[in-house]
């Protein structure tokens, strides 16, 4: 018995993990952050017509297709900004939340960024 004890008693006490009370960012979070310093301090262009043609000017720097986007637009983007070596990024959510993550109240399917300001929303993309 006296061996459990005094094994028992050199063993250190484990202390409870200690929390920082800051909540988990997940994927989205991200971005909607990085979005609102964007349109803050950047330069964008939101819709299907103005990112085509900063796509097509070669002045894009990345481009946002919200989920939702219908296929053959979606596709037509994508090949343009391929043409033009832009990185897209699917947004997980759809136009509704992608306009409101853009501060605004109304739909937006996609959105291209030329100047991101100072957010760092470029190199934070894997695909850009």
């Amino acid at each position: 018995m006296s061996s459990k004890t005094a094994a028992a008693s050199t063993e250190t006490p484990i202390a409870p993990e200690k929390t920082t009370g800051k909540k988990k960012v997940k994927g989205n979070e991200g971005i909607n952050n990085r979005l609102q310093i964007v349109m803050r301090s950047g330069k964008y262009a939101l819709g299907y017509k103005t990112t085509i043609k900063s796509l097509r000017s070669g002045k894009a720097k990345l481009v946002i297709i919200s989920n939702n986007c219908p296929p053959l637009r979606k596709s037509e983007i994508e090949y343009y900004a391929m043409l033009a070596k832009t990185g897209v990024h699917h947004y997980a959510g759809n136009n509704v939340d992608l306009g409101t993550s853009c501060g605004r109240y109304y739909r937006v399917s996609c959105m291209s960024i030329t100047d991101p300001g100072d957010s760092d929303i470029i190199k934070s993309m894997p695909e850009a």
